[in-house]
């Protein structure tokens, strides 16, 4: 008998006064993660509970016995906070908002951002790393400033595994089971209380999803479930596990994720303007906008095309090709063959959209390289990443200048009050007043960080390593127990590490690109910097390695074994089972924040911005973010930059380099006190970083950014191209296929200036160029000069573009431009003359193929 199917069910949910009812309200909404005063109300009910149910108030609401809620609701003083808390939730809510100021009540942007995980609290374990806290950052800063703005994702049963290390130091991993009923989640049901199911076409099947809803303040983030019992048991492991599985699965998941989450906002009403894709998993997503748009308005590919690529915007964070998806045309075939025959393109047409090179069949498909077609705006998240990935991706755009590829930056950041200590919190409210939460991006407000005196700034830090070493400890017994140690092995646990030793600190991924055991290359000397006896020093690691990364659980190995060896005992402790929590406990306490990837390969990295907002001084080599925080006196830097071919010699120059800065600059520093025990310079060093760091490495600064240069000014190009059933976008559809089949008409016939062998300084020379255009006409093309300083192969570096504009009309189609060229650098300088298309209305357009160099 199938019990299953006789099995009625139904949600138990807490029984609340009115009055208590409130706590739910405020444990829904993901705000109590970043108000300090709602997570100390629910401490205030039980702390033991709350720690053990990993700091989760819908679960902990859901413990409570009838007579804990009793007590509470006769507890004055605790009714009394819920009521303020619940009111500053209402006004938070309902306030004005940045983008109200900015951009006006009624800008009609409407903005969904897609990404794989989503990192927003230990409690809601569907992240794995820096991607997914990145994403959970971005929508808690869209809801500060009031970014007309959905989240897009997939609810992991199971997430990202758990960590803990046997008695050998070798990972371990388990997947416990996400209750959803027990999370901040909300099932989405149509108006007869039937859960809203998405469909997606899977080969010879139906794959169907529920939406669950997450509120994030003002932000509304809706995840994909395909548990259900209508879909195969293959099909509901797709949303079992993060990252899980092979590459079938991970083409089903960005299935889901691109095609079925532009379903499901449509099943909820939701058309957005503006679609923005965070890293290439949800690609997908531009090919099903397209459908829609054909199908809407009776239009081809190409002219939908060009209305969903204007409202598109894609980030990527991968520095290198072999971390993005690739797909077999096989695979695609099997699982999109039928998909994009149904709009309209042939197997080549649509493989082409995944390949740099679409004529090349022997290349895979790049789920970047398809997002990159399809998006208006891309951008890296630091500048050197956007210089590596211009590099990586130049092919796309073989004609263009290497400075003038459209795929710019955005330098990441992290959202402030997520990661701020408690009490960093409330010293930075007593000397700089409220104006750093409300203006968080204006540098003068932080500048007042010089008037905090000394004495109190130390002393808030003294207090976050005091608590970080009680948790370190508290943490070690807990593992030592886990694995069977003795009674006297986890009694010593309480002697590791000494709450006044300076701290270093070293928690991420354990790729092996991220060099997790550089600082133990020289043991003998290590332990001499350790364990002197009058400037000692101790270190605290923490991290995963992904399941399949043998490699990566090697150096966890080593640094466990590390820490066993008498010299290391009680200086060094691998903390397992890294989440957010250990992460607050880390960027909170530390002194110094290690950070040794393989330049270029951390396109941005962010833990090392959380440590700066809490006082806390960056030691890294300069790569990702750290080449534009570092000015020389808040932080150091690990060598200049460089970028070496051998890795072995690379390890052993920037591990000695990592020695001599501790040795000779570091501990110096940290250990130099005065008569009052106060280390003045580091603290001075430590105003430095958080005068320097925290306006311009936030979310808050990070997402204007987004809203400024590529939001609006998206949403503005996909509204001219979309209004009027998509009349621009067809009649730009035309008009390129037209311009394609008459350009290799035009030609440059020859180009001149009056400038000698030798030019002053600070002159302008004229240029000018004969044009033969062919059957275009004037207004069909846009005339260049691209004119700068040569480098010793002739080539022009860092080149500007100044614009000839038509001088005489020499007959039979033949024109004269010119313009002027000012020179302001000495040097040998040289300039080009290229020809591109422009629009009539929307001005010059760059398409491979569509551009003439002279």
């Amino acid at each position: 008998m199938d019990f299953k199917t006789m099995l009625h069910r139904f949600t138990v949910i807490p029984s609340l006064t009115p009055e208590l009812s409130r706590l739910q309200k405020i444990a829904t909404n993901l705000w109590w993660t970043w108000e300090p005063e709602a997570r100390e109300l629910f401490k205030r009910i039980d702390l033991e509970l709350w720690h053990t149910v990993r700091h989760n108030p819908v679960e902990m609401l859901g413990t409570l016995q009838q007579a804990t809620l009793d007590s509470l609701a006769a507890d004055e003083g605790f009714m009394s906070t819920l009521e303020q808390v619940d009111e500053k939730l209402q006004a938070y809510l309902s306030g004005t908002t940045w983008f109200e100021k900015m951009h006006g009540k009624d800008h009609q942007l409407s903005t969904a951002y897609f990404s794989m995980e989503f990192g927003f609290h230990e409690s809601l374990p569907i992240y794995s790393g820096g991607l997914g806290i990145l994403s959970g950052d971005h929508l808690k800063s869209a809801s500060d400033l009031g970014i007309p703005l959905v989240g897009v994702g997939l609810l992991y049963r199971q997430g990202y595994f758990r960590q803990y290390l046997n008695i050998e130091g070798w990972q371990q991993e388990y997947y416990p089971e996400n209750d959803f009923y027990n999370l901040p989640l909300h099932l989405e049901r149509d108006e007869n209380r039937v859960p809203l199911t998405v469909e997606v076409d899977l080969p010879g099947r139906k794959l169907k999803a529920h939406i669950w809803r997450v509120q994030v303040g003002r932000i509304p983030l809706y995840l994909l479930d395909t548990n259900l019992e209508e879909n195969s048991p293959e099909d509901r492991e797709i949303t079992a596990q993060l990252y899980g599985g092979d590459q079938e699965m991970r083409i089903r998941q960005e299935i889901l994720l691109g095609i079925g989450g532009v379903r499901a906002l449509r099943l909820l009403g939701i058309i957005p303007n503006v679609c923005h894709m965070n890293e290439g998993h949800s690609a997908f997503l531009g090919l099903e906008r397209i459908r829609l748009m054909m199908a809407k308005f009776k239009v081809s590919f190409n002219e939908a095309l060009e209305a969903v690529r204007a409202g598109t915007v894609f980030t990527t964070h991968t520095p290198v090709e072999a971390g993005i998806d690739h797909f077999h045309p096989d695979l695609l075939e099997k699982y999109l063959g039928k998909y994009y025959r149904s709009i309209g393109m042939s197997k080549d047409e649509f493989l082409g959209l995944g390949r740099q090179n679409p004529a090349n069949h022997h290349e895979s498909f790049c789920m970047a390289v398809l997002a990159l077609k399809l998006a208006a705006h891309a951008n890296g998240v630091s500048e050197l990443h956007g210089e590596v990935s211009r590099q990586m991706w130049k092919n796309l755009w073989p004609e263009l200048p290497e400075e003038h590829l459209p795929l710019s930056s955005i330098t990441n950041g992290v959202h402030a009050k997520t990661w701020l200590s408690h009490d960093m919190a409330g010293l930075l409210t007593r000397y700089l007043g409220n104006r750093w939460l409300e203006e968080p991006t204006n540098q003068g407000v932080w500048r007042r960080m010089s008037k905090i005196p000394d004495a109190e700034l130390w002393r808030i830090h003294e207090r976050c390593r005091e608590r970080l070493v009680g948790f370190a400890r508290e943490r070690l017994k807990a593992q030592l127990a886990q694995v069977g140690a003795t009674p006297k092995e986890i009694e010593a646990a309480d002697e590791v590490l000494d709450p006044e030793t300076l701290t270093i600190g070293f928690a991420r991924r354990f790729a092996t690109y991220k060099r997790g055991t550089l600082l133990l290359r020289d043991p003998e000397r290590l332990a001499r910097i350790l364990n002197n006896s009058e400037r000692p020093v101790q270190i605290i690691f923490a991290g995963k390695a992904h399941p399949h990364d043998t490699e990566g659980k090697e150096l966890i190995r080593q640094i466990v074994q590390f820490s066993k060896q008498e010299p290391f005992r009680h200086k060094i402790v691998f903390i397992e089972d890294y989440d957010m929590s250990v992460a607050r406990h880390l960027v909170q306490g530390v002194d110094v924040w290690l950070n040794t990837p393989r330049r270029p390969l951390e396109a941005s990295g962010t833990s090392g911005m959380k440590v700066a907002f809490n006082g806390g001084l960056n030691m890294s080599i300069l790569d990702g973010w750290w080449c534009e925080g570092y000015h020389g006196n808040n932080g150091w830097a690990i060598g200049k930059g460089e970028v070496y071919s051998d890795i072995e010699y690379q390890n052993e120059v920037e591990g000695r380099a990592i020695y001599d800065l501790l040795e000779k600059e570091v501990v110096p520093l940290f250990y130099d006190r005065g008569g009052d025990s106060m280390p003045r310079g580091w603290i001075s060093w430590m105003k430095n970083s958080m005068m320097s760091l925290c306006p311009v490495f936030s979310t808050d600064r990070m997402v204007q950014e987004y809203a400024d240069r590529f939001y609006t000014h998206s949403y503005s190009h996909w509204k001219k191209l979309a209004e009027d059933d998509l009349k621009l976008a067809s009649d730009l559809s035309k008009w390129k296929a037209n311009i394609r089949s008459i350009w290799h008409k035009i030609r440059i016939d020859g180009i001149e200036s009056n400038g000698t062998d030798e030019v002053a300084s600070g002159s302008k020379i004229m240029a000018s160029a004969r044009i033969f255009l062919g059957d275009l006409t004037l207004n069909e093309i846009a005339v260049d000069a691209y004119f700068g300083v040569l480098d010793s192969r002739g080539n022009i570096v860092g080149g500007e573009l100044i614009p000839l504009t038509k001088a005489e009309d020499l007959g039979g189609g033949t024109y004269r431009f010119q313009g002027e060229l000012e020179c302001r650098f000495c040097g040998r300088h040289g300039f080009l003359v290229r020809i591109m298309p422009s629009h009539p209305e929307l001005g010059p357009i760059y398409e491979p193929g569509l551009l003439r160099w002279g």
